[in-house]
């Protein structure tokens, strides 16, 4: 093997170290202590996706979530053959944390609108560290029921006083 070819293999460990770094900022994650995060760091992937790559579609249960560590990516909802962008999506940001949880179909589409790097994390992974950590699903709930929470708050600062649909919109944590 050239050593041109070996500056360009990554470094697992390297890969393993950031992987590791970005879970512990990511507020899914915030409760698991360091050790069993390791684990979690492990099984994670890295994808690389291609402007105008879909990261998943509306409908499907794909079972993962995404941290995008490079490029950007469009919220996409698609009504009787009509698509919408809902927002834009840039890099440092975790979704699809929920689907890690139990079964449940997307109701947007993710696509690339640039080349992307993600790390993902499948659910069936997720399900097989939980099951060596039981007891690190009641500081994972947490974390869910505190992102709600302030995703809830921000949503009040932000709306509109008089924004009548708005107030519909708020009550996400009652469920």
């Amino acid at each position: 093997m050239s050593l041109s070819a070996e500056k360009n293999e990554p470094c697992q460990t390297c890969e393993f170290q950031e992987n590791l770094k970005i879970l512990r900022e990511i507020y899914f994650f915030s409760e698991i202590p360091i050790e069993s995060l390791k684990v979690f760091a492990y099984l994670c992937t890295r994808e690389k996706f291609r402007e105008g790559d879909y990261l998943f579609t509306q409908d499907d249960d794909d079972g993962q979530a995404f941290y995008i560590i490079s490029g950007s990516a469009d919220l996409i909802y698609s009504r009787d053959g009509v698509d919408q962008i809902i927002r834009s999506y840039e890099p440092g940001i975790f979704f699809g944390g929920l689907t890690l949880l139990g079964n449940t179909r997307r109701l947007f589409s993710m696509r690339a609108t640039t080349e992307m790097i993600c790390l993902i994390l499948s659910r069936d992974k997720f399900s097989r560290a939980m099951e060596q950590f039981p007891a690190l699903m009641p500081g994972m709930f947490q974390s869910i029921v505190d992102g709600i929470r302030q995703w809830e708050e921000q949503f009040l600062a932000d709306r509109s006083e008089g924004c009548v649909s708005c107030q519909k919109k708020i009550g996400v944590s009652l469920l």
